[in-house]
């Protein structure tokens, strides 16, 4: 069996080229209470990974589906998030559905500030690139 090390550095490395939005991948904690204002704010955000390259790329053939929550139409579309096959996540953490990924910059103007909800991570020792499949929930 040949060595697959070298083709897959290049192909880590020519997959890196595409990433051009910079993303940040966090874990956003449960909503807090406070009793002495009764309001509610949102919990505290782990980082998991970033600002740091990704491709944030729209899923051509995911139509997208309405959803009702609460008394609002809720529209989710797919997309593939492609970060490099290296990137680092704090030790012994995993990405869980509902963590976030929100795009801080991109050649796309349009895209800046949105927000994902991952829905499933793909790992693999052969890949070019860690990809995370997520949800855009506007």
């Amino acid at each position: 069996m040949r060595d697959l090390g070298p083709f897959l550095a290049r192909g880590r490395q020519a997959h890196e080229g595409l990433m051009g939005e910079q993303v940040r991948l966090y874990r956003q904690g449960e909503d807090v209470f406070d009793r002495d204002t009764g309001q509610t704010a949102p919990g505290p955000q782990t980082d998991l990974y970033g600002p740091g390259p990704a491709r944030v790329k729209a899923l051509a053939q995911a139509t997208g589906t309405e959803e009702q929550a609460g008394e609002r139409e809720l529209s989710l579309r797919d997309y593939e998030v492609a970060l490099p096959w290296s990137a680092p996540l704090p030790p012994d953490t995993r990405v869980l559905p509902g963590d976030r990924i929100k795009v801080l910059s991109s050649a796309d103007a349009r895209m800046v500030g949105l927000i994902l909800y991952v829905k499933a991570a793909q790992y693999g020792g052969t890949a070019t690139a860690w990809r995370i499949s997520a949800e855009d929930r506007s």
